[in-house]
């Protein structure tokens, strides 16, 4: 058995164990060490490959936590699952990525390396397609980039827009007239960017046409130039409407469109676009497709495994189904 000794400072002792020491007990338990605080000295006592993981992990922690993140639960799996996967030495470069601040102060970073791929994807890109599940950012993340481009005069506008596909239910049942029947499908996009710009600075790029958010059917017949623009929720386009959608990019645009192809509310038989279009244009220069996947959730630690078992039960129901087909 060995030990090391780290120094740490006294402030951020605290932050670094948790509660009752809820996250370094983590971090003991998945690595077999014993870890102890005296002062300003954590003490970190085990194998020798046990202690490097449990160090690397720990000063991926304190990474988090000098950029002024709070770690949670979240922060501690995902450290734990990339030292495992000798993936670690890439953590510093997504943390100390600052995409923009809040309106509140908070400062939005990609939080795993899925995200930090998907940013730098945007970044470079005329059009980037971000697909994965539920909670992996994918929305939010665009939006940040889409505030950012806008504040430094890189475009003009931001035009968030996603088809209003009804899941099980009719919108002519809706009360209210057209614009209202739709907002319901577009809250999500005024909740991302209240939370980003603060409701009083969109309100008033709203009202000078700086900010447009709007059903996807509204595209049609336009040309949009020097835009930021995000499609979101795009697995529930026609092939129709994707290809639609696409030729009105213009000159200085860029383009995000986001989707999950697991969660499709399409008429039984309809083909996504979004399916078809990343298979089509999968190989044209200025075109990135980014795969996010249940090891890019921040959501709720459960979200992860709820994706993660929905997973295995469609990968078991698709090799039964091949079986019996075989059978038939």
């Amino acid at each position: 058995m060995e030990n090391v000794k780290l120094q740490i400072p006294g402030e951020i002792i605290s932050d670094l164990f948790g509660s009752f020491d809820s996250n370094i007990k983590k971090i003991e338990q998945n690595f077999n060490v014993s870890i102890v605080s005296r002062n300003e000295d954590v003490i970190i006592t085990g194998e020798a490959e046990n202690i490097v993981n449990a160090r690397t992990a720990i000063d991926a922690l304190l990474n988090i936590i000098k950029n002024n993140n709070v770690i949670d639960e979240q922060n501690i799996n995902y450290v734990i699952n990339e030292v495992n996967s000798s993936n670690l030495a890439q953590i510093n470069s997504v943390n100390n990525d600052l995409i923009c601040m809040t309106h509140s102060g908070k400062a939005l970073r990609p939080k795993t390396l899925g995200q930090k791929k998907y940013v730098d994807s945007i970044r470079k890109n005329t059009v980037v397609f971000g697909l994965g599940p539920a909670g992996t950012g994918k929305t939010y993340l665009a939006m940040a980039l889409a505030v950012t481009a806008f504040k430094s005069n890189e475009v003009g506008r931001i035009i968030m827009t996603r088809p209003a596909i009804e899941a099980g239910e009719n919108l002519g049942f809706l009360p209210g007239d057209l614009q209202q029947k739709v907002d319901p499908y577009l809250r999500p996009l005024y909740d991302a960017l209240f939370e980003i710009m603060g409701p009083e600075t969109y309100q008033r790029n709203l009202e000078k046409g700086n900010i447009e958010v709007a059903p996807l059917a509204y595209m049609r017949g336009r040309t949009l130039d020097n835009s930021f623009i995000v499609l979101d929720e795009a697995q529930n386009t026609t092939p129709e409407q994707m290809k639609m959608f696409l030729t009105r990019i213009g000159f200085g645009s860029r383009v995000v469109i986001t989707g999950d192809t697991t969660q499709i509310d399409l008429p039984r038989g309809k083909k996504s676009g979004l399916i078809e279009a990343t298979s089509i244009l999968k190989s044209i220069e200025g075109i990135d497709i980014v795969t996010l996947t249940a090891k890019d959730v921040v959501r709720h630690p459960l979200v992860q495994k709820i994706i993660n078992a929905y997973d295995k039960y469609e990968a078991k129901k698709k090799n039964n189904e091949h079986i019996y087909n075989k059978r038939s």
